[in-house]
């Protein structure tokens, strides 16, 4: 379960991703934004249950095993569980609609710039999070 070299390359993609976002965001394609910050959120959030020796589930949304696991994170993340494991089931509820849509609604109609601040605000601080309390991370 505990393989460093798998969670630092986890942050490392969550990282660049998070850097391809800014393009997104450029070119206003709101929906977009919020369906990668998804990924991000996730890949970071995976990095750091697999540094902690914690199962790395094949879920989209990890905030029940955070919450579950807590005693099992660094010390120092404790009081940023709760924020952690919002931005996961915040950005999980839009990861398929935000990418699909639906009969009834149109991604890149249906989320504006307010949701993608949104989600780009939760990939931001949960990289930084993550990076500030993974060994190794740079």
């Amino acid at each position: 379960m505990r393989n460093l070299d798998l969670a630092l390359d986890y942050l490392k993609r969550a990282s660049v991703r998070l850097r391809a976002l800014d393009v997104l965001y450029r070119g206003e394609s709101w929906a977009d934004v919020v369906r990668e910050s998804q990924e991000v959120v996730e890949l970071a959030l995976k990095a750091l249950l697999r540094a902690s020796g914690i199962e790395v589930p094949r879920i989209h949304d990890v905030a029940p095993v955070l919450h579950a696991e807590r005693h099992r994170l660094p010390e120092s993340l404790a009081p940023h569980v709760d924020d952690l494991a919002e931005a996961s089931r915040q950005l999980r509820r839009d990861r398929e609609l935000a990418f699909y849509g639906a009969e009834d609604l149109t991604p890149g109609e249906f989320y504006a710039r307010a949701d993608a601040d949104r989600a780009l605000t939760y990939a931001r601080r949960v990289v930084e999070l993550v990076s500030h309390h993974l060994p190794g991370a740079s």
